[in-house]
């Protein structure tokens, strides 16, 4: 039904920055949006004749980049060095963003062909993730009418995490264990991609470490020490999807998702065993 960047858009999305004490911004991208408008300006002063930097909203912990498709290739490319370096150079000037940043963008999915710009393939590989919302069965839409009819739960969010807490669990996250035989089954299901003969461009080294990282989150997030293959398995069409380029005879015969699944299951799965020694 849609095609979204990490997630889709979810109302109230900003007020669950609350959860981590953070800030949140939201970008509502259109064609006529400039660069300047995201990352900031040097602005002249009347009152000092003086210039000063006046930030755009990419300062900020978590920024909701709304219909990103909808604007040039020119304004879009403005959050790379963001996303890749936690930075941003505005007339020669290099300015940090807090940590923790993080990016989430949706796409419109309707108009495809009209109004909106394809996303460069520099910039979908920065996204960590890609995930589509299909409608929510019939039972699960009856149960979001019956929790807001009287009220707003995003209205009752308390925090539950620092800013300090997240960015030390992120550190964490790094010491998760990726053993040889599963950096091995990771790396066989990259050039997997870059081999497959409907794929003109497979995944990138950046993926690779990507998929790593979030395998690692996932197993920390489980309450393990160490990586497993079924991990990786798992979630490599989440980060893998995204950054393929299909031949043109391969798209017109399948879709992406079907590509990863082939390269994945072409892939032997290492035995399990204890990948944390």
């Amino acid at each position: 039904m849609s095609d979204c960047l990490l997630l889709q858009e979810i109302q109230h999305f900003g007020k669950g920055s609350k959860v981590i004490n953070g800030d949140f911004r939201r970008i509502q991208f259109t064609p006529d949006v400039l660069p300047s408008d995201i990352t900031g300006i040097q602005f002249l002063n009347p009152k000092t004749h003086e210039f000063e930097l006046r930030m755009g909203p990419i300062k900020t912990n978590i920024l909701l980049a709304d219909e990103i498709n909808r604007a040039t290739p020119r304004t879009q490319s403005s959050l790379l060095e963001a996303m890749e370096e936690q930075q941003i150079t505005i007339d020669g000037i290099t300015i940090n963003i807090p940590s923790p940043f993080l990016v989430v963008a949706t796409q419109n999915p309707i108009e495809s062909n009209q109004g909106t710009f394809p996303l460069p393939e520099a910039q979908l590989d920065r996204f960590l993730m890609k995930i589509n919302l299909d409608f929510p069965m019939p039972e699960q839409e009856l149960e979001v009418l019956n929790v807001y009819q009287s009220d707003d739960p995003f209205h009752h969010i308390i925090p539950v995490l620092s800013i300090q807490e997240v960015v030390e669990l992120q550190k964490k996250v790094t010491f998760v264990e990726v053993s040889k035989v599963v950096k091995n089954y990771l790396m066989a299901i990259i050039w997997g991609t870059r081999q497959h003969p409907e794929v003109e461009m497979g995944a990138s080294t950046r993926a690779a470490l990507s998929l790593m990282r979030v395998g690692q989150a996932y197993a920390f997030l489980q309450g393990r020490k160490f990586v497993t293959p079924q991990d990786i398995k798992e979630l490599a069409p989440f980060v893998l999807e995204h950054r393929i380029i299909l031949t043109l005879d391969g798209m017109m015969r399948k879709t992406k998702h079907e590509v990863i699944l082939e390269v994945i299951e072409q892939q032997q799965v290492p035995v399990e065993m204890e990948f944390g020694k």
